[in-house]
């Protein structure tokens, strides 16, 4: 019915990780990972585009890192609908996992690295800068990511109460170019469905800063 009103595509939350016996732990109140494929299958069948995502560095262990991605790798196979993976940083404020360390920024860009040469069906790989903080997700653009996300406001406080990098996840246009162009990687905005609206190659930062539109 939604399709039908004109919903074209699917976040990816709530995926975390696949596993029935971890998942048990960290989200009952949550579809199973079944029925998570299920549902992104199910719309991919209609035509529809989806994300996928992982939630890593609590109770899992690699093996339910692998077998989390396999299980995207093999939809991906059948239905090719998937857009971009996004792995997410646990973070352990505020909740009932915070004796769990956090994992180290090595281990973070681990998982990217792993995501993008595992994943190599999906056409991106996703970094969430305000989980990450800035420059940390800057830095994920050498290990297979080629997506920041995004241009956002401070509005989102479910991250940053769970005590991520950004405690106030704001950053312009100026600001994301400036941080994709300082690693020598060539800034592109685009939409949902990842065509291209604008390519900042060659556009001055400096000349940027001055336009209200773009701050």
């Amino acid at each position: 019915v939604l399709h039908e009103a004109g919903l074209d595509s699917l976040p990816g939350g709530g995926a975390e990780i696949f596993d029935a016996e971890v998942r048990a732990k960290i989200c009952h109140d949550k579809v199973d990972g079944e029925g998570w494929l299920a549902i992104h299958k199910a719309a991919h069948q209609l035509g529809m585009h989806s994300n996928a995502t992982m939630l890593y560095g609590h109770y899992e262990t690699y093996e339910h890192r692998i077998d989390h991605m396999e299980k995207l790798r093999q939809l991906q196979d059948e239905t090719k609908g998937f857009n971009t993976f996004i792995p997410l940083k646990f973070r352990n404020e505020n909740n009932e996992m915070s004796h769990i360390a956090e994992t180290s920024v090595i281990e973070d860009m681990k998982v990217y690295a792993v995501a993008r040469l595992y994943l190599d069906n999906f056409p991106h790989i996703k970094a969430y800068w305000p989980m990450l903080g800035r420059h940390n997700a800057q830095l994920t653009l050498s290990f297979g990511v080629n997506d920041l996300d995004g241009t956002i406001d401070d509005t989102t406080k479910i991250y940053s109460m769970a005590g991520s990098e950004e405690q106030s996840p704001s950053l312009t246009t100026v600001q994301l170019v400036g941080l994709i162009q300082q690693v020598r990687r060539e800034p592109v905005e685009r939409d949902t469905l990842y065509n291209e609206i604008k390519n900042y190659k060659d556009v001055d930062v400096a000349t940027l800063a001055v336009n209200p539109l773009y701050n």
